[in-house]
Formats: structure tokens, sequence, C-alpha cells
């Protein structure tokens, strides 16, 4: 169910690397230790790596293979679908906050939400991080979050 894309795909290593230079400078962290592999080692990670683009409705361009899991998508259904269909529409109003406060900010990192998978799975996602991307000349391209801690709802 799960494909994995070509991560020594020129644009997709460069986009993973606009992903983790962007989280270093905005937190002082590096999501993962610097590496020649940093793209293979951010799709293999354990925890969940997802961005999306900046247009008005912003699609998502990046879902490692925990964020594939977790979401019930391959990469293939997953990368280009509205970001905003990750929450129900209830959710949408709180998530559109987050988006214009990560936005102001440049990023947060004690988000808490509930999103849900493509399967109907919801799970509450804690101590996310979310942050502006921006490509190596300081264009701003997106957003991207992560976390590690989640918890599946009772339907």
């Amino acid at each position: 169910m799960f494909s994995e894309p070509d991560t020594g795909n020129g644009f997709l290593s460069a986009h993973v690397a606009d992903l983790l230079r962007s989280y270093h400078e905005l937190t002082g962290k590096h999501l993962i230790v610097p590496a020649k592999d940093a793209a293979l080692l951010a799709y293999a990670a354990p925890f969940v790596l997802l961005s999306h683009d900046g247009a008005d409705d912003p699609l998502l361009t990046y879902g490692n293979l925990a964020a594939q899991k977790l979401f019930a998508m391959d990469w293939e259904k997953l990368v280009g679908m509205p970001s905003r269909k990750t929450a129900e529409a209830p959710e949408r109003a709180e998530r559109e906050e987050l988006l214009r406060r990560v936005a102001e900010k440049g990023f947060i990192d004690d988000y808490a939400g509930i999103r849900i998978a493509a399967d109907g799975c919801r799970f509450m996602i804690r101590n996310a991080t979310v942050w502006n991307v921006s490509d190596k000349n300081g264009a701003r391209i997106g957003q991207a979050a992560t976390f590690s801690e989640w918890q599946l709802l009772e339907v």
C-alpha cells in the first residue's frame, strides 16, 4: 500500500533540504542529524513529517512513510491532496488559525489537534511543531509540520 518516492530525485532531495534547513533556522534544532542521505533519513524517520505549498488552498508537497501510514494513504494519494482534508470540517477553522499563527511567528511547537485519515480513523496529535518553509534564497514556499505524539480516538 505504501510507496516510496524517488528520494534520489533532485527536486525531492532539494525540498527535504528546504524543510530541514528552515526547521533548523527557525527553531535552532536539527530535525535529523545533517547527512548526505538526509532525504532518505527523513523519509524513513520514526516521526511524521508533512509539508504543503503556499497556495491559498495549500496542497501537500511531502509526507514521509510515517505520515503515509498514519493518514492511511500512499505517496500518490497524499502528495497533491489539499492539506485541509487532513482535518474534519469542524476542525478546519481551528486549523486555519494555526496556519495564520505560524505565518506570523515563523513556527510554533505546541500544536495539538484532531486529524482524520483516509480510512476514517481519527487521532489527536500533540506537541507538533509547525513552521514556515523557505527555499535556499529565503523565499517562502509553504509550511511543514512534524510530530511523534498521537493518540487514536474512538469512532
